[in-house]
């Protein structure tokens, strides 16, 4: 009699860890705020927000530290929820359990976790100094004359902005497809669409500075771009993390008609089937 009881709380327990992860990974990736009441001596509309974490910097120690804390958090929440709801083969609905596999809210997982990945090799591959401030800096990246961790940071960095937009893309999508998180399928598809402005305008002013252009605001636009995605990440650890975030759209109507459907010939135990399949792979 224990069996049934205690199977459904380690999904729980796993969900709850999931999202105290993802709350703790947006509190870390938003660390460089602290430049608003601490003097780093770089300009926050004109610097790479990475300058903040530069060798040579006097608090890049604190950013760097709070990178990888970001990174690690993010990887362990989507490495989590791919092993407990993803990786296993479902159970046949008649059992109990989840209809089949998801592979848009899998392929979000995934991309979080690079993401993730990639965050934490960023900030164990730190600029040595920042060019945008410091003109010898920017002459001797331009000459190839610094360390190699400039293009490691540079590939690390590109590969975090990828498996974040893949994740915010991948996890909306599936909010919607699946009718789940409601608060992801409210307001996921307008933080992408920021997010992609943002990282274009990102793009953009990184070729005009490295073309001699100036800077763009170039500060501004990746503050804004890495200020979205930890809103997505606080807004996906809410999502995930309260108790009716399947809601009450179309996939629950269609699953409410089948129990009753499948209720006339099992009556009332086979009604609770689907939600307890909810509860199982709630993420």
């Amino acid at each position: 009699m224990s069996t049934p009881t205690s199977a459904p709380a380690r999904p729980g327990a796993a969900t709850g860890a999931v999202a105290a992860l993802l709350l703790l990974s947006a509190v870390a990736y938003t660390a460089w705020v602290l430049e608003v009441v601490l003097s780093t001596g770089l300009d926050p509309v004109q610097a790479y927000i990475s300058e903040l974490a530069a060798e040579d910097q006097p608090l890049g120690g604190l950013f760097r530290a709070t990178d990888l804390v970001a990174g690690l958090a993010v990887l362990a929440a989507a490495l989590l929820a791919l092993s407990a709801f993803h990786l296993r083969r479902p159970a046949r609905p008649e059992a109990g359990g989840s209809r089949g596999r998801r592979p848009w809210a899998a392929g979000g997982w995934a991309a979080l976790a690079l993401f993730g990945a990639a965050t934490a090799a960023d900030s164990r591959l730190p600029l040595s100094c920042a060019p945008t401030s410091d003109e010898m800096c920017a002459a001797r990246e331009t000459a190839g004359l610094v360390p190699a961790t400039h293009a490691a940071h540079a590939v690390t960095s590109s590969l975090a902005v990828l498996g974040a937009l893949g994740g915010l893309t991948a996890l909306t999508v599936a909010a919607r497809r699946y009718h789940r998180w409601p608060p992801v399928a409210r307001y996921g598809p307008w933080l992408l669409g920021a997010e992609v402005l943002a990282t274009g305008w990102s793009l953009s002013a990184i070729a005009a500075f490295e073309a001699g252009h100036g800077t763009w605001a170039l500060g501004a636009g990746q503050r804004l771009q890495v200020l979205l995605v930890a809103l997505w990440l606080a807004l996906l650890a809410a999502a995930v993390g309260l108790p009716g975030r399947t809601g009450a759209s179309g996939g629950d109507t269609a699953g409410k008609a089948g129990a009753v459907a499948e209720g006339a010939v099992r009556e009332a135990p086979a009604a609770a089937a689907p939600s307890r399949a909810q509860r199982r792979d709630p993420v």
